[in-house]
């Protein structure tokens, strides 16, 4: 599923429900969705303000995927990302250094997903790309 959303800030709500619905229909407890609630909001917004920097023209793309194992959402900016280079190999380090509430956002993302990845894309903007896991079914 892929939703476009306006450079808007309140457009993360939108994200947020879209996402609990996606979630809801795969089998994602409760409890996980409100996780993916979180870092969709957290990366939305991110998108909005810092990515994109509150320019109206650009877009946030939020992408939706349900593999066997886990839920991927993916939100893509159309800016030129936080300050500090995504590639750096010391990405933690350097979220974990943020001032607060600059880096908090980053900091929520890494402990309620699974996997969390940054990439810059070629045609510009950049990308988060998250998993949360689907619970060990059992027999």
């Amino acid at each position: 599923m892929e939703l476009v959303l306006p450079n808007i800030l309140g457009y993360e709500r939108i994200a947020m429900a879209c996402s609990a619905s996606f979630a809801h229909m795969y089998g994602l407890p409760p409890a996980r969705i409100e996780d993916l609630k979180t870092v969709v909001a957290e990366a939305a917004t991110n998108a909005f303000q810092h990515g994109n920097g509150g320019r109206a023209e650009t877009h946030v793309v939020i992408q939706l995927e349900s593999l066997p194992d886990a839920i991927k959402v993916s939100v893509s900016d159309e800016g030129l990302g936080f300050d500090k280079t995504i590639e750096d190999p010391d990405i933690d380090r350097i979220i974990d250094e943020m001032e607060a509430p600059i880096g908090f956002g980053l900091f929520l993302m890494r402990k309620l997903a699974d996997e969390v990845v940054y990439t810059k894309i070629p045609e510009g903007g950049h990308r988060v790309e998250m998993r949360i896991a689907m619970p060990a079914r059992t027999a």
